[in-house]
């Protein structure tokens, strides 16, 4: 959890954010701990720690009676209810709540998609890589090619419909599978090793 949050971090900006989890209570902890930054004194001593001031913190707990949820409780754990709400808003839309829906949905793609991910299933992951491999693809295909309702333009027919990677600008178009499995991704720059500057070196010196 606090290495994902970590990367979350590295692609954040100091633009107001809102993290909105389930009654898991290490969420919140972790949160705290990874969105905030060193306040120097000039003492000797351990600084002390200034949380992001755009931080905001939605907690959605769900109460189970007989195995069915019987209530659910919004809490605001960090920030203001006010901000909240437009944050919420501007990612989800007009009328909703706090909720964790999208990302419980994206959950249930991987599941459906992915037979290593199935609850008391066969399909068992005998190396970390396969796992690895298999959501990257399932991701790039659930960005790429595959329409979203909710991201649909105002209009009707299939020209209003988008991809996630149309939403970003990454591409103008809806990626068939068989395209996106037959895309050349280049190489990274080659970055020769000290042995192989060595030999080079040897090589261009005369005599």
């Amino acid at each position: 959890m606090r290495s994902l949050l970590a990367r979350v971090r590295r692609c954040a900006t100091r633009t107001p954010l809102l993290f909105c989890t389930d009654g898991f209570r290490a969420y919140p902890r972790a949160l705290r701990e990874t969105f905030r930054d060193p306040l120097p004194t000039g003492k000797p001593g351990r600084p002390r720690w200034r949380y992001w001031k755009t931080l905001q913190i939605a907690q959605v707990v769900k109460h189970y009676a007989h195995r069915r949820v019987v209530s659910v409780e919004r809490r605001i754990l960090r920030g203001r209810a006010a901000q909240v709400e437009k944050l919420r808003r501007r990612s989800q839309g007009g009328a909703g709540v706090i909720n964790t829906a999208y990302i419980e949905r994206l959950n249930a793609t991987f599941r459906e998609r992915l037979a290593t991910l199935t609850r008391r299933g066969r399909a068992l992951a005998r190396c970390t890589v396969t796992l690895h491999y298999g959501m990257y693809l399932i991701g790039t295909v659930y960005n790429f090619c595959t329409y979203h309702t909710s991201l649909a333009r105002p209009g009707a027919g299939t020209a209003a419909l988008r991809t996630p990677a149309m939403v970003a600008a990454i591409t103008t178009h809806r990626w068939t599978v068989q395209e996106l499995l037959s895309f050349h991704v280049p190489p990274p720059p080659w970055t020769p090793s000290k042995t192989a500057r060595a030999t080079f070196a040897c090589a261009a010196t005369p005599g």
